[in-house]
């Protein structure tokens, strides 16, 4: 049996996933969680073989979920399922360790297959993004990426300055930047431009 555990913040989403999965004679749905950290919670309680999760959730997103289970190397394999068809979050789930990226519109037979091909130890990827995936490079780094996140979602420089125990001067330096490296003029078109490719 495959053990799979299901996080995914949209409830319907979750209960849809987790039903299609249970019609499978060797997938067996270990557990769901709402948000990143109680799906944490849950792979250290239940262990599951897969995670099958969504990117964006409160809490961790999907792509800091697979960093930290990479982190700790733990044995669970990770398959993102996203409405997020952009090569920048699929670069960014590969550095991250994932071994399946799907797209929610895809036909539902493929979530099972591609789970049973994660779980023999290979790989699930859409071929055209995997593509796409590899021609145009992420410009930030991690804490720029961080930064600009959550300027974008409005906190303002000595705000995120606490967050990470940073100065005042230094959080001004990452979206300085961050704006520098995307070729825009301010912030908050640093933002959109960034979540548009993916990369944030």
């Amino acid at each position: 049996m495959i053990r799979v555990l299901i996080a995914e913040d949209q409830a319907m989403l979750r209960g849809a996933l987790a039903a299609l999965l249970a019609l499978e004679s060797d997938i067996e749905v270990a557990g769901s969680a709402c948000d990143g950290e109680a799906a944490w919670r849950d792979i250290e309680r239940l262990k599951p073989d897969i995670l099958v999760s969504d990117i964006e959730m409160p809490g961790l997103t999907g792509l800091e979920l697979a960093q930290r289970i990479q982190r700790h190397e733990l044995p669970v394999k990770v398959v993102i399922v996203t409405t997020f068809a952009r090569s920048g979050y699929l670069r960014r789930a590969l550095d991250a360790g994932v071994s399946g990226y799907l797209l929610k519109d895809s036909p539902a037979e493929k979530l099972a297959d591609s789970l049973r091909v994660v779980h023999r130890g290979g790989r699930a990827i859409d071929p055209e993004l995997a593509l796409e995936a590899w021609t145009e490079a992420d410009p930030l780094n991690d804490r720029e990426r961080q930064v600009l996140r959550l300027a974008g979602e409005g906190k303002s420089a000595g705000e995120i300055a606490q967050m990470f125990n940073l100065s005042h001067g230094t959080v001004r330096n990452y979206l300085s930047e961050a704006i520098g490296k995307l070729g825009v003029t301010n912030r908050i078109e640093a933002y959109r431009f960034a979540r548009q490719k993916g990369w944030l």
